[in-house]
């Protein structure tokens, strides 16, 4: 599987939500979508991520008022990223380097084209990589 590239696996239906969005708007994004992760842009610009857990902790846990409190606010910028056009093996790597369980996937314009995560890798790719991910992304 070492040709196979990350285009190959990845979900292309990606969603991406605003910075200002409130966060009842993003968990009902998420609900709708049935995922646990959105990409966060702000100007067309990829900022961030911002994840269920994101949420939970960082605004809930927290006493913010999911009614006013913005993605922006509980997001985690500094974006990791990948191209479509890399190696599963590459990114896979770079996931378990990196403690990532999801990635946003972009062309080499820049911009987003979806979305891998180790459970695409694992189902869609190879398994032996997604178990050497795991084990990676797992560690304390």
């Amino acid at each position: 599987m070492g040709s196979t590239q990350i285009k190959d696996v990845m979900s292309s239906r990606v969603e991406v939500i605003e910075s200002h969005t409130v966060l009842t708007d993003a968990a009902r994004k998420m609900r709708d979508q049935d995922v646990g992760a959105l990409p966060v842009s702000n100007n067309d610009k990829l900022v961030g991520m911002v994840t269920d857990r994101d949420i939970a902790i960082r605004a809930v846990a927290e006493s913010k008022d999911p009614l006013t409190e913005t993605v922006q606010n509980v997001m985690t910028g500094g974006i990791e990223y990948c191209f479509d056009d890399q190696p599963i093996g590459d990114v896979s790597e770079m996931m378990g380097a990196k403690q990532l369980r999801r990635l946003p996937v972009l062309n080499r314009d820049k911009r987003l084209v979806g979305i891998v995560s180790l459970g695409d890798i694992s189902v869609k790719g190879s398994t032996s990589e997604a178990g050497k991910t795991l084990e990676s992304v797992s560690e304390p």
